[in-house]
């Protein structure tokens, strides 16, 4: 039986299919509305054939995908950041772009990107929503910081804002309307998000259930449900990272540098990998050096050999590496693996806060 392999160019309000055959003949290209009905009919002649569908990873792949996968085609997700196109190419538009992805998958070179698992992927998202409202509700309250201490050099603290009522904002205080007005809208944004956010982790806590092997990330001096289902979810199958190398390059917490000579010529892509498990592993390192004596040394020793930004992303770089090796290996968190075991300090010498690190105690020493 001839083999077909088809290639799915998605825009935001049309798609256009594109299908090989084995011997590299376009047997069939078709632009069509996006409507998976249709999508499904044009492709029904080749189903039976079909070794498999590319679609390429736009932000609106979720029904396309899915649609495909519910009848039983094999879905690639391509990754358009990792495919390289011919420059030499004339003529290059989505009719060419569909073909050539079907070509790449039938050579078997296809980047291939994660397909989320559908019942988590809903969970997710909205782990992100809640991550976004956060967000909006820490602009307005920096905001409400800046207008105070610009207009009465009175500075507030964050949890004090959070617990102030627009409706009992003095006249006498803010004696300007004007300057009035804007602080009661600052502070009804911010007790609508703080709102918001309640609703959401709630919803989130009582659906989302940790798998065994993202239990472990509990464990973790400063990880809690939130943090700790974040990094679950949007680590995936920690099995799809061969090395931990991949997965701290995933969480963006290795540096993109271009080199020749031992000189630099430059950065590479710095947004290759994933934002949202960027955030939660700097979250997780600024509670770390809180909690743990061990975390905290090592932040402050490499806050004066470089500066506070590289510190703390060190710290996010060490602590994603033992993660991954907690998920891959279902162990608990060490402390003495990742910085050493504490040295005491006799009576009568220096001090040193009895935490300097001895010098081949690390298993995992590498920092970003």
């Amino acid at each position: 039986m001839k083999r077909y392999y088809c290639g799915l160019d998605l825009h935001s309000n049309n798609t256009f299919i594109g299908v090989l055959d084995e011997d590299d003949r376009r047997v069939f290209c078709k632009r069509s509305p996006n409507d998976i009905l249709g999508i499904l009919e044009y492709l029904k002649p080749f189903k039976e054939a079909m070794s498999g569908v590319v679609v390429e990873s736009t932000f609106n792949w979720y029904w396309l995908v899915d649609g495909l996968m519910d009848v039983g085609y094999k879905v690639h997700l391509a990754h358009p950041p990792a495919i390289v196109q011919y420059k030499g190419l004339k003529v290059q538009d989505d009719k060419h772009s569909s073909f050539f992805l079907a070509k790449l998958l039938k050579l078997g070179i296809l980047p291939e990107g994660y397909i989320f698992p559908k019942e988590d992927r809903y969970i997710r998202d909205l782990l992100r929503k809640r991550l976004m409202l956060v967000q909006n509700s820490t602009k307005y309250i920096l905001n409400f910081k800046s207008m105070m201490n610009r207009s009465f050099s009175v500075s507030i603290n964050s949890n004090e804002i959070k617990k102030l009522n627009p409706d009992l904002l003095k006249k006498e205080f803010f004696k300007n309307n004007h300057l009035l007005l804007s602080a009661k809208s600052s502070i009804s944004a911010i007790n609508y998000f703080h709102n918001e956010i309640k609703i959401l982790e709630r919803e989130i806590l009582k659906e989302a259930k940790l798998k065994p092997e993202f239990q472990r990330l509990l464990s973790v001096p400063g990880i809690g449900k939130i943090l700790g289902l974040t990094i679950a979810l949007e680590t995936g199958n920690i099995n799809r990272f061969s090395a931990v190398g991949n997965y701290a390059s995933y969480c963006r917490n290795v540096s993109s540098v271009r080199s020749s000579n031992k000189k630099r010529k430059g950065s590479a892509n710095k947004k290759n990998g994933n934002k949202y498990l960027a955030w939660a592993y700097l979250e997780a390192a600024h509670k770390l050096k809180r909690y743990c004596p061990q975390a905290k040394t090592f932040h402050e020793r490499k806050k004066i050999k470089t500066n506070i930004v590289v510190a703390i992303k060190a710290l996010a770089h060490k602590l994603s590496r033992a993660c991954y090796y907690m998920m891959k290996d279902g162990t608990e968190f060490d402390v003495e693996k990742i910085f050493g075991k504490p040295i005491k300090v006799e009576s009568g010498s220096k001090s040193t806060g009895g935490l300097a690190n001895k010098p081949n105690a690390p298993i995992d020493n590498t920092a970003a």
